[in-house]
């Protein structure tokens, strides 16, 4: 492996525009190792040189895969993708490679590649009901909404709970499906917009066909293609 070049030319800003983003389909073998797109709560990210995936995981993981394509010369453009959400961030891959582990060790990073801040430590909870992890927000309801609230036994607050938990386990599967078109949708359309038959399976993706689907990707490079179906894998 190349060894770790400890500085870059002064001035020169080294900023890696970054994609952050089963079912069967024809003529499409998908590799049986790749990773859900949240294990654990840690978000997974994958990074492409040109249409060739270069690496998937963490994102110290894909940040350290990066770093190693730029110093080789990549031919690029180099992106990184969450698999969250299919779209691209843009992360900081300047500096040696402890100063990466230490950048990107602690998990996501905000946009400019600095770790999210840690939250501070809660507060001792003093007498009374224990709380329940709930958060205010602002909702905002026609008089009607808030008669027929206020006439439900446990106050507004929990009526609404309980009509979002029966709302998520309703309509769960139905919210997963468009999560996951969602995301294949972002990523194709950065990475296959030009592609031919890219407005044809744009449609069957949404329209739930997925044989068509994966008739109509067939034909592209295969780790896009690959990767545009594990995204839609809901």
């Amino acid at each position: 492996m190349k060894a770790w070049r400890g500085s870059f030319e002064a001035g020169l800003l080294n900023f890696t525009r970054v994609l952050l983003q089963c079912n069967l389909y024809p003529g499409i073998i998908l590799a049986t190792h790749r990773k859900e797109h949240v294990v654990n709560n840690n978000p997974s990210y994958t990074s492409f040189d040109g249409h060739r995936r270069m690496a998937g995981g963490s994102l110290l993981t894909v940040a350290l895969a990066v770093r190693r394509a730029l110093d080789d010369g990549a031919a690029g453009p180099v992106l990184i993708f969450d698999d969250t959400t299919g779209r691209s961030i843009d992360i900081d891959t300047r500096g040696t490679q402890a100063e990466l582990n230490a950048r990107f060790a602690a998990g996501p990073a905000n946009a400019d590649g600095s770790p999210e801040a840690a939250e501070e430590p809660a507060e001792p909870r003093g007498r009374g009901r224990p709380k329940l992890g709930v958060v205010a927000r602002e909702v905002t309801l026609l008089p009607r909404h808030w008669e027929w609230l206020a006439a439900q036994p446990g106050g507004a607050s929990v009526v609404l709970r309980e009509l979002v938990d029966e709302a998520r386990r309703t309509h769960g599967e139905r919210d997963r499906q468009r999560q996951a078109q969602e995301r294949a949708y972002h990523f194709m359309s950065a990475m296959a917009g030009d592609f031919p038959g890219f407005e044809e399976a744009a449609r069957a993706l949404f329209a739930n066909e997925l044989a068509r689907f994966g008739e109509l990707i067939a034909t592209w490079p295969a780790d896009v293609r690959d990767h545009v179906a594990w995204l839609a894998k809901s």
